[in-house]
């Protein structure tokens, strides 16, 4: 089976490509096959850009199935190129990796929005589909890593607020499932951990691991969104804030059984992330961290 994905140099993109390499031909879309080789991800890197139609059409052709992995909200056309791309090469099943978010009604954010109609698309497409819907990934966690090291601190708005993040592990052994399986066609899957946390917890459990004190500092909403606008553009800084506000009324607490359901596994916890990842914490070199509330692979969750 040819698979062809988005996203493989990212979180799960890569994990991805780790998982299905020893049974399955990969392809990976990359603006840089330079970079996914130096990360020494596995499969074939394939030179497209999501904003060129003609390149993702080359891409695909000859793929089974694809891993739609999409991280500008602002560029919406990137899903349709893609999927347009894909139907036109003969892509038979896509794996969109969404936000649980989406499910709530008093979501209206311009990152939530956008994942709807992200969604959307995938179900006009024309071909099979599955829809991934994880919670924050555990993996944002890497941005506070240089904070850790240097002061032993975490700075977070609205520290009492809880999570139920996920590990992006469990969401990729969820997705190459997805693209492998018949059985997950045309599901939704609800994505999260075993237990809501605040941040103030995940650092308490952090500091356990380390063995050493790392304190929890409360951001206030205006210092929150000036370092959000420092990296992001004002649009989607608003949408982070929104998505906090949303979070400390309680929104993100619920757990699902979507891991167990796709994998036949329990979720993993975030004191075994933390264990798994703490020389990130450690050391300087931190290969691959996260920015802050997950504007990657599932803002907004």
């Amino acid at each position: 089976m040819l698979i062809a994905l988005t996203g493989a140099t990212g979180t799960v993109g890569g994990h991805v490509a780790r998982l299905l390499a020893p049974r399955h031909r990969l392809r990976c879309l990359t603006r840089s096959p330079e970079r996914a080789s130096h990360l020494g991800v596995p499969g074939l890197a394939v030179g497209a850009d999501l904003g060129d139609p003609a390149s993702l059409r080359r891409a695909l052709t000859g793929a089974d199935a694809l891993l739609v992995v999409t991280f500008d909200p602002l560029r919406d056309v990137h899903d349709a190129h893609l999927l347009t791309a894909a139907r036109r090469a003969g892509v038979r099943h896509v794996v969109k990796l969404s936000a649980l978010a989406v499910t709530d009604p008093r979501a209206q954010d311009a990152i939530t929005r956008w994942q709807r109609a992200c969604e959307e698309r995938v179900r006009a497409s024309g071909m099979s589909w599955t829809l991934l819907r994880p919670r924050a990934f555990m993996s944002n966690c890497l941005s506070w890593a240089e904070t850790v090291r240097d002061g032993g601190v975490v700075r977070t708005l609205h520290g009492g607020s809880r999570n139920s993040c996920v590990d992006p592990g469990d969401v990729a052994a969820a997705a190459a499932r997805a693209l492998t399986g018949r059985e997950y066609r045309g599901g939704t899957y609800a994505l999260t951990g075993p237990d809501p946390l605040s941040a103030r917890e995940q650092v308490a459990q952090l500091a356990e691991v380390l063995g050493r004190p790392v304190r929890h500092e409360e951001l206030t909403e205006a210092e929150a969104l000036r370092a959000w606008r420092s990296r992001y553009p004002a649009e989607l800084a608003r949408a982070l804030l929104e998505s906090a506000d949303r979070q400390a009324r309680g929104a993100k607490c619920g757990v699902h059984d979507g891991v167990r359901e796709a994998t036949g596994r329990k979720p993993g916890t975030f004191r075994a992330w933390a264990r798994r990842h703490e020389a990130a914490f450690r050391t300087k070199s931190v290969e691959g961290a996260a920015p802050p509330a997950g504007v990657t692979a599932t803002p907004s969750a």
